[in-house]
């Protein structure tokens, strides 16, 4: 098998030698991970790790409870940053109202510049939605058909009817540790209703270990065996079979990864 995770966070601080990480994911057939900015420096570093790892590439982008650091010019940084050959999407970017000091319209506002950014590039992008999920209907009913390159909502959290509607605009959706919990039950759910071939596998690591780890800190890619396999049950399908559409939905969808 064949197994990649589209969404995680590297870095040598959580992780400590990432030579020896890089070459325990090849033992395991994690064989291509995208290590996914959410600033500046996060996204920089991660061009940084895809320039001397053949399996690492990256995103660039601001997550929304980032935007402390956000500042006028940046977006420009980023554009340069996602003309790199393996920078495979913008991102992290989305909404995030789950801290009560959350400024919406801030967040929207770069939210909205991200995506038309990724339209003017031509590339997909990886967004984070998180307790938003009226405002987020909103902008992706206007914007996914206009994002021609494709849309990927990271770690899906809201319901089973949103998902589906949203995937008859052509949005994908990644899952992580967490749909291993039996008591995930919306994630569980979404899972069974989405075609296959619109979900993927990630880690989101080091956070979100899946139910095998749990407690454990960092978790790492070494786990997308595990959540392909829980998804494989879900759908009804062999791990083989899981891992092999995964890998063929990723690179249809992020057409900067080498076959």
């Amino acid at each position: 098998m064949r197994f990649i995770d589209v969404h995680c966070h590297l870095n040598g601080e959580d992780y400590g030698d990432l030579d020896g990480l890089i070459k325990r994911l090849q033992s395991a057939e994690i064989e291509k991970v995208i290590s996914v900015g959410f600033d500046l420096p996060s996204s920089e570093y991660s061009e940084k790790l895809a320039e001397k790892y053949p399996c690492v590439y990256f995103t660039a982008g601001f997550h929304p409870t980032e935007l402390k650091s956000y500042r006028d010019g940046d977006l420009k940084t980023i554009e340069e940053l996602a003309r790199h050959k393996k920078c495979v999407a913008i991102g992290e970017i989305g909404l995030d109202y789950h801290y009560p000091d959350t400024d919406k319209d801030k967040q929207k506002k770069v939210f909205t510049a991200q995506l038309e950014l990724a339209k003017k590039l031509d590339l997909p992008v990886q967004i984070h939605s998180r307790d938003s999920a009226e405002d987020m209907l909103d902008i992706l009913r206007e914007y996914a058909p206009k994002l021609t390159a494709g849309v990927m909502l990271h770690c899906y959290s809201h319901s089973a009817e949103i998902a589906s509607e949203l995937e008859k605009a052509g949005v994908y959706f990644s899952f992580g540790g967490t749909s291993t919990y039996s008591g995930s039950k919306k994630a569980r759910r979404t899972i069974a209703a989405l075609t296959v071939d619109r979900i993927m596998t990630e880690t989101d690591s080091p956070y979100l270990p899946p139910r095998s780890k749990y407690g454990v800190f960092p978790n790492t890619p070494e786990s997308i065996p595990e959540i392909c396999a829980n998804m494989a049950e879900i759908k009804g399908v062999s791990s083989e079979e899981m891992s092999e559409t995964v890998w063929n939905t990723a690179h249809s969808l992020f057409k900067k990864l080498e076959n």
